[in-house]
């Protein structure tokens, strides 16, 4: 039976779950955490192993020579140089849509936020406000209706389409960037346009995306400049989509409304990210995938990965 080494566990299983999923199918050493000088020692000997953002490089992979299976907990697998797992015939696996319904939702957490600034006005409750007050109600921020705006998406998949969905529910027109296969989803209607007429016309934009070199910086000055100054932007995809200079200059001039962002370009993010001090601009820290039922799953078709390697028939493969 091969070795089984996992990486960075903890922020998969911080200690809410069970890993009797991935400890049925053998002998399997869990880190928290590894440093990037610790892999290959923690890793040698290993032929399974699995990671969600501690990076397998090329170098790493030539010192590894029992590897022969690396899985990544995680949709995305960019922390893997695929291309050289391929030329040593190892397989890649991810996995995909564990988390479509926990993103969506957070889409719409963020939206709600910057529509109705539930928070901030929770908090002026707590502070007396509300009981100080000579009205019975009171706000601070104009409160906007979701239904009769243009919500745009660029990245139409699992989560880009489940996001219409949500968008569609909320009585919201829905439009997406266009792409080669214009998918059809039953009972949302769904205008293809370019990219930058998803920029031009929506109150909304949320960015599904994969990270490409194509993608990178998708979000820039041309682009802010051309969207409307009561329009938000979301982003749940990958922090690198976004030139972020530019968004907080944009958020600071008040070119565009603001911005709900689960994702930055560094994570944890560096001292000085021009967005921790824009304004408007609300961050949450990479918590979109991180429900429970969407880690359960996660962690679970992780093992079935793994599972369907070893007898010969691999899933989720993304290099081979």
């Amino acid at each position: 039976m091969m070795k089984i080494v996992l990486l960075d566990g903890y922020s998969l299983n911080p200690g809410d779950l069970n890993w009797g999923p991935l400890l049925a199918i053998g002998p399997c050493t869990i880190h928290d955490r590894t440093p990037a000088t610790q892999v290959i020692s923690r890793a040698a000997g290993a032929g399974i192993v699995l990671t969600n953002k501690t990076p397998i490089g090329e170098d790493t992979l030539a010192q590894l020579p029992d590897l022969r299976y690396i899985g990544v907990l995680a949709t995305g697998y960019n922390i893997v140089n695929v291309a050289a797992a391929r030329r040593l015939n190892i397989p890649v696996t991810n996995v995909p849509g564990y988390a479509t319904t926990s993103v969506a939702q957070l889409v719409f957490a963020h939206l709600l936020n910057l529509t109705h600034h539930v928070g901030h006005h929770a908090e002026t409750v707590l502070k007396g406000r509300w009981s100080a007050s000579e009205d019975f109600c009171y706000w601070d921020f104009p409160l906007l209706d979701l239904s009769g705006m243009t919500m745009g998406i660029v990245g139409f998949g699992r989560i880009g389409q489940a996001t219409a969905r949500v968008a569609a529910a909320f009585g919201m027109r829905v439009i997406a960037a266009e792409r080669g296969n214009k998918s059809v989803l039953p009972g949302v209607p769904v205008e293809y346009v370019s990219t930058d007429e998803v920029f031009h016309q929506s109150d909304v934009v949320s960015l599904h995306c994969p990270l490409t070199e194509e993608t990178r910086s998708l979000v820039n000055r041309d682009r802010l400049a051309i969207m409307k100054p009561t329009a938000f932007l979301i982003n749940t995809g990958r922090g690198q989509l976004v030139d972020e200079p530019a968004l907080a200059e944009a958020l600071n001039q008040g070119s565009i409304a603001g911005a709900g962002l689960d994702v930055l370009s560094v994570e944890p993010p560096i001292p000085g990210n021009p967005l921790l001090s824009a304004q408007n601009c609300f961050i949450t820290p990479h918590i979109g995938w991180a429900t429970t039922t969407a880690r359960k799953r996660l962690l679970h078709v992780v093992a079935e990965n793994i599972t369907a390697y070893l007898r010969g028939a691999p899933q989720n493969v993304v290099n081979l």
